[in-house]
């Protein structure tokens, strides 16, 4: 479907990535993979010729049609969430404006005999069988179903898109794109405005989609469970596999571990014929054996092991004065959207140097409850924030508040103080913002690069309590664990709002849950949260929640719940396996070395033979286990 060829894409003289190389085809599902700024999202732009081209080629099937969903979307106001939906079918919308001009014309006139007349006729049964095939009598039903299971409601339809925030705007552009015929897909972090209903449905379709599909991504749960092949954008080059994402990073790490074996034993090769060529140098009768030897290694191709790019950011977050032991102090709260409830009969406390998580479906009111936090919304009841507390806030759409025509710099400059003006240019560095590169615009910034950014400039402003709302969104996964780390060793109070188990897991101490209006807290982290509500994930929650109650009896989630922990059991005695396996292999096959090359020195180690011969049975044994292990799982799944 698609064929490129040695392309090279660079900026300011370096390169995002050089003479790669790589097919898609149809039934490819593909995780674009790696770091912020690595160039994930410029690749999908020249795919979808949105960008041209530097050097190389892209080969494109003969009439392909690619839908690209980018971060950045434009709507024209006035249009409802049905209208801008329907805006995916031109072709029939077209057909329709025709269908309607034709009849009109009929209804007028009253030559029915004349020969223009006939041919109103004839155009009216052509445009109608065209409108036929296009699936003219179909498309409204198909929009319906796409909204619905991308999360809005049939009260949504009718309203005006300029009414929804930016992430619900993204999801309609979505529906549009999932409407459309397009042999191929190219998602830029699609899931980044969806919640997790929302998530799995997507994932349910994309897995019966027949094209290609190529989708930028950092939510690992989601690439494995929808991918089929990842590609990696690493330090200007590509690696690409036919695994999805986390089977691919086993797999990696395996060939880089064969690679530095390769290269270690190469390297004992090299200098073994050194000495000997030192050697030998000297006599006269051994010179040309040492010519022999200078000739092969010259010839000897080096074995290269894969670089990695492990740059991070380098993120504290300071506390600025030690508040008053209660923080946030809530009785009775209600919020009310017009005649719309949110929330009601909320009562909250929140402690000094506490660690807080908001957990729930998208609609119940977490980020409400942290604007009104913040002072950012109005509500009905009390609320008291403690003293001497100041709060830092990071929004959900933190990137979408800054300037676009400003440079990083600037941006970090307007938004500092006479204290720390001078630290602007350190602050961006750990960031990942160094040398020339405050000098780029925001807008030219990937949606990662701008979150870090938002990171950074929060920085400039003091605070003891910490309210984010989603942070990890865009992040790529080696940021978010940087993240989570700095916020672990934050010495102040935080509360998170976030929908990513993986973050979480380790990093709060108390969970609220958002549902129906009301909160109920959970004494305990996430890991704590899940095992009271009998699931593994937010995942099973969701569609829990979905299942009628007539189907959820109390013995139906207890017996889920301890088959999920079987497995989640089984899963963990696998790695175990497959770990000393690894282990075990190593070792024999340097035994196995040691014996090509100096066999008289490596038998005569104490026990050698029984030393080997017990490794082998072990092996044995090991892989007798692992098939067991393997086949109850199955069994499980």
């Amino acid at each position: 479907m698609l064929n490129i060829h040695n392309l090279s894409v660079s900026f300011g003289g370096e390169y995002l990535f050089e003479e790669i190389s790589f097919r898609l085809n149809a039934g490819n599902r593909v995780g674009l993979v790696g770091k912020n700024g690595a160039g994930k999202s410029t690749l999908l732009k020249l795919l979808s010729k949105d960008m041209p081209l530097d050097s190389g080629t892209i080969a494109f099937e003969k009439e392909i049609k690619i839908g690209f969903l980018r971060q950045d979307i434009d709507f024209e106001q006035g249009r409802t969430v049905l209208e801008e939906s329907y805006m995916a079918f031109s072709e029939i919308k077209a057909l329709e404006a025709k269908l309607d001009h034709i009849n009109t014309q009929l209804a007028e006139r009253t030559d029915y005999e004349s020969e223009s007349y006939n041919q109103l006729m004839i155009d009216l049964s052509d445009v109608t069988h065209q409108y036929e095939i296009l699936g003219g009598y179909n498309y409204q039903g198909e929009t319906e179903k796409i909204l619905l299971g991308l999360g809005f409601t049939r009260d949504d339809f009718d309203k005006k898109t300029d009414t929804f925030s930016g992430g619900w705007r993204m999801r309609i552009e979505l529906a549009k794109l999932l409407l459309q015929s397009n042999d191929v897909l190219l998602l830029d972090e699609p899931t980044n405005h969806l919640d997790i209903e929302s998530i799995i449905w997507f994932e349910q379709f994309l897995n019966n989609y027949s094209g290609a599909v190529m989708i930028v991504s950092h939510d690992k749960m989601f690439l494995d469970n929808v991918t089929n092949r990842t590609i990696e954008i690493s330090l200007g080059r590509i690696y690409d596999f036919n695994k999805p994402y986390s089977q691919y990073l086993v797999l990696r790490n395996e060939i880089k571990e064969q690679q530095l074996n390769a290269q270690k034993n190469q390297e004992r090769e090299i200098q073994q014929a050194e000495r000997l060529i030192e050697k030998f140098r000297a006599k006269s009768t051994k010179a040309s054996m040492a010519q022999s030897l200078i000739k092969k290694l010259d010839r000897m191709e080096r074995i290269e092991v894969d670089e990695d790019d492990n740059s991070v950011m380098n993120v504290r977050f300071p506390v600025s004065v030690t508040p008053g032991k209660v923080v946030v102090e809530i009785e009775d709260l209600a919020k009310r959207y017009g005649d719309h409830l949110v929330l009601q009969d909320i009562d909250l406390l929140i402690e000094r140097d506490s660690k807080t998580a908001f957990v729930g479906q998208n609609g119940q009111g977490k980020s409400t409850l942290a604007k009104i936090i913040i002072g950012e919304l109005e509500h009905e009841g009390h609320l008291k924030l403690g003293h001497n507390v100041q709060i830092g806030y990071f929004a959900q759409n933190q990137a979408e508040y800054l300037e676009g025509s400003k440079t990083i710099l600037d941006t970090m400059i307007d938004a500092a103080n006479e204290s720390n003006r001078s630290k602007v240019r350190d602050i961006l560095g750990s960031f990942l913002f160094r040398g020339d590169e405050v000098e780029k615009y925001v807008k030219v910034l990937s949606g990662g690069e701008r979150n870090r950014l938002a990171l950074a400039k929060m920085l400039l402003q003091p605070f003891n309590v910490l309210v984010m709302d989603e942070p990890t969104n865009h992040l790529d996964i080696k940021s978010k664990n940087v993240l989570k780390q700095a916020l672990q060793n934050f010495g102040g109070t935080l509360i998170i709002v976030s929908h990513d188990r993986d973050f979480l897991q380790g990093l709060t101490n108390k969970v609220y849950e958002f549902k129906n209006q009301k909160i109920k807290e959970y004494l305990g982290d996430i890991e704590y949260y899940l095992e009271q509500r009998k699931v593994m994930d937010f995942r099973a929650i969701e569609k829990k929640e979905a299942k009628p109650k007539s189907e959820v009896g109390s013995k139906t989630k207890d017996t889920d719940f301890e088959d999920q922990k079987a497995l989640k059991s089984l899963k963990n005695k696998l790695s175990g396996v497959e770990s000393k396996i690894a282990s075990l292999e190593k070792e024999i096959k340097e035994i196995d070395h040691d014996l090509l090359m100096d066999y008289d020195a490596t038998i005569s180690r104490p026990n050698f033979f029984d030393n080997y011969q017990n490794k082998k049975k072990e092996l044995e044994s090991l892989m007798s286990k692992w098939e067991r292990l393997t086949l109850q799982m199955e069994e499980k799944q």
